[in-house]
């Protein structure tokens, strides 16, 4: 059996030694084993642990996340369909380059003929590269909304304790309850969620999803069709 050291496993796994060890101590990537001289040394298990929690980590999930991802019964079912959502995300991703190119090179060639010229090639091309994933555009509508609700939070927090006048303040959190009620509303509205164990779409509750476990890109549910209870997969509601 393969045993690698804390300097072959970084090596293989593209990380710092400096990286293992830090995960040695948070718990989540233990070594199999010690030389007789104290030094860690992981298997081929451990390795491919480790190459998981690279991939998790190049999802932007934080390390407690990760740990809990992990400790589930099967997390090999999670990890298969955040790697299906990212490889569709990838070829989506080299199909839109690829019409893009085309369209380029069309447009390219239309320039020698201006007869054939057409202004729509260019507004094609246009609408192409401001194309984004639905799932980032509900995210990034969230994180704008939020970034308002916080400042009109602290403005009227800071000109209350400026001025003695708390009316302001008290109007900003009415404002500021009225619009995390819609901030979720429109979050749960507008994502759905694939069971690991059944890989079928669902909508869970409001109540359900409101308080679940969750990490930025998975939450613990329960699925409808197969009764299964983890980690399900967060994706973008497809307009109907």
């Amino acid at each position: 059996m393969s045993q690698y050291t804390t300097g072959e496993l970084a090596k293989l796994c593209g990380v710092t030694v400096r990286t293992v060890q830090y995960y040695d101590n948070r718990g989540i990537l233990c070594p199999s084993a010690l030389s007789e001289g104290g030094r860690r040394l992981y298997s081929e298990e451990d390795l491919q642990r480790m190459k998981q929690i690279c991939f998790l980590r190049e999802l932007d999930l934080p390390l407690n996340s990760i740990a809990q991802l992990l400790s589930e019964p099967e997390p090999e079912k999670v990890f298969s369909l955040l790697l299906s959502q990212q490889e569709a995300i990838l070829q989506k991703e080299m199909d839109d380059r690829k019409e893009r190119l085309e369209q380029l090179q069309q447009l390219r060639r239309g320039l020698g003929k201006v007869k054939d010229f057409s202004v729509n090639s260019i507004t094609d091309i246009a609408v192409q590269m401001k194309n984004k994933k639905n799932l980032y555009k509900v995210r990034g509508i969230m994180l704008g909304v939020g970034l308002a609700l916080e400042a009109i939070e602290i403005g009227t927090l800071i000109y209350a304790v400026n001025t003695g006048n708390w009316w302001w303040f008290g109007a900003g959190m009415v404002i500021l309850i009225l619009g995390a009620i819609w901030l979720s509303a429109y979050y749960f509205k507008s994502v759905d969620y694939i069971c690991p164990q059944c890989n079928r779409v669902f909508k869970p509750t409001f109540k359900e999803a409101f308080f679940a476990n969750h990490t930025p890109n998975t939450r613990k549910l329960t699925c409808p069709h197969c009764g299964h209870k983890g980690f399900c997969v967060e994706i973008a509601t497809e307009e109907k």
